[in-house]
C-alpha cells in the first residue's frame, strides 16, 4: 500500500460529494462560501495513547476524530460543510485498518452531511495521529461564541454528561458509557437550533467545570450550577449511587461532547422545544469563577476543573 494508491483507493470515494475537492487530485480544494454565510473552521489533533486507547478499532479513531470537530462547529451553531484529514500512519498499519477508518468516515459523513476536501497522509514511527480541520457555515451575525452570557442567564446542557470519564475510570464499564467515549454524538442540530436563542454556547471536551469556566472567562461573569441538577444516563446514576466520590470524574473527566450553553431567563420554555434534550443546571452571575453546590447543598471541593494537556 502506496500513499498514492490508499489515497485513489480509499479517501477519494469520501470527496465524491463535494466538487471543489477534485477528487483529491489537486494540491488544495476550493470552497465557495454562500452569499449571507460566514466560514466556520475547528481543528483538532488526537494521538493515540492520549486521545484514544493505542489498541483502539480503526472505527473509534474515525470517529473521535471527526464527531469531536463536529462538535467545536455545533459550539458555533454552524451547519457542517466539508473536512481535511491528515494521518500519520505508523509503519505497521495494515490496508484493512486504513479500509476501516475509510468506512467508518462515510458512515459518519452520510449521518453528519459533511464530506472529504483533502488533506495528507504520512508514514510515521508512531504513535498513530490524526489531524483533521472541519468546515462550515453559519449566517452572517449569528455565531455562537463563548462571550455572550449575561448575569442571571440559564446555565443549561444537553444530554447526559459523564459517562465517557467514568468508562475510563470504573473496572467493566457498561457497554453504554464505552460507547459514548467511543462514538461521542456532535449536537449539530441543537447548536443550529441555538443560532439566535443561546447567549454563549461552547462543547464540552475538557469537562464540565473546565468548560463553563473557559466560557464564563471570555463572557465575564461567574456562574453558580447544582450537581443534583447534572443530567445523568443510568448506568452513570447507579455508579454514583454506589460510589458518591465519583462525582468528581462526571463533572470534570470530560469527553462529553454535549452542548453547555446559557439562556435568557425568559427563554426557559424555549428548552422543551430543541431537537436535543436539554436541561438547566445553573444560572450565570456577576463576578468570576464556577461554583458547584454538591448534593448537601455545600460547595463542592473538586480536586481539579477538567483536562490540561500541559499540567
Amino acid at each position: 500500500m502506496d500513499e498514492f494508491g490508499m489515497i485513489a483507493a480509499h479517501f477519494a470515494p469520501l470527496a465524491a460529494a463535494r466538487p471543489g475537492a477534485f477528487g483529491l487530485e489537486d494540491d488544495a480544494a476550493a470552497i465557495p462560501v454562500p452569499p449571507g454565510r460566514t466560514l466556520v473552521a475547528a481543528a483538532d489533533a488526537l494521538v493515540a495513547g492520549v486521545h484514544f486507547h493505542a489498541g483502539d478499532s480503526a472505527e473509534t479513531a474515525a470517529a473521535r476524530a471527526l464527531r469531536c470537530n463536529l462538535s467545536d462547529l455545533a459550539a458555533m451553531g454552524a451547519a457542517p460543510h466539508g473536512y481535511l484529514l491528515c494521518l500519520a500512519l505508523p509503519h505497521e498499519t495494515r490496508e484493512e485498518w486504513v479500509a476501516a477508518f475509510a468506512a467508518q468516515l462515510a458512515r459518519d459523513q452520510a449521518e453528519f452531511g459533511i464530506a472529504l476536501l483533502g488533506g495528507d497522509t504520512a508514514a510515521t514511527p508512531g504513535p498513530l495521529t490524526i489531524s483533521a480541520t472541519a468546515l462550515g457555515f453559519v449566517e452572517e451575525g449569528r455565531l455562537l461564541r463563548r462571550s455572550g452570557a449575561r448575569p442571571g442567564d440559564l446555565v443549561c446542557v444537553s444530554g447526559t454528561v459523564g459517562d465517557a470519564a467514568l468508562a475510563l475510570r470504573v473496572p467493566d464499564p457498561a457497554p453504554e458509557l464505552l460507547e459514548r467515549f467511543r462514538a461521542p454524538t456532535p449536537r449539530v442540530a441543537l447548536g443550529r437550533a441555538l443560532v439566535g436563542l443561546a447567549t454563549a454556547a461552547i462543547d464540552i471536551s475538557d469537562g464540565l467545570v473546565a468548560d463553563l469556566g473557559h466560557l464564563c472567562r471570555a463572557s465575564g461573569v461567574g456562574a453558580r450550577i447544582q450537581a443534583a441538577r447534572t443530567p445523568l444516563s443510568p448506568p452513570a446514576r447507579a455508579l454514583l449511587r454506589a460510589d458518591p466520590g465519583l462525582i468528581d470524574a462526571v463533572l470534570t473527566g470530560g469527553d462529553d461532547y454535549e452542548l453547555l450553553f446559557t439562556l435568557p431567563a425568559n427563554r426557559r420554555g424555549a428548552l422543551a422545544g430543541l431537537p436535543a434534550p436539554a436541561r438547566e443546571i445553573g444560572v450565570a452571575a456577576a463576578g468570576e469563577g464556577v461554583t458547584v453546590v454538591g448534593f448537601d447543598g455545600a460547595p463542592l471541593e473538586l480536586p481539579r476543573a477538567g483536562w490540561r494537556h500541559f499540567r
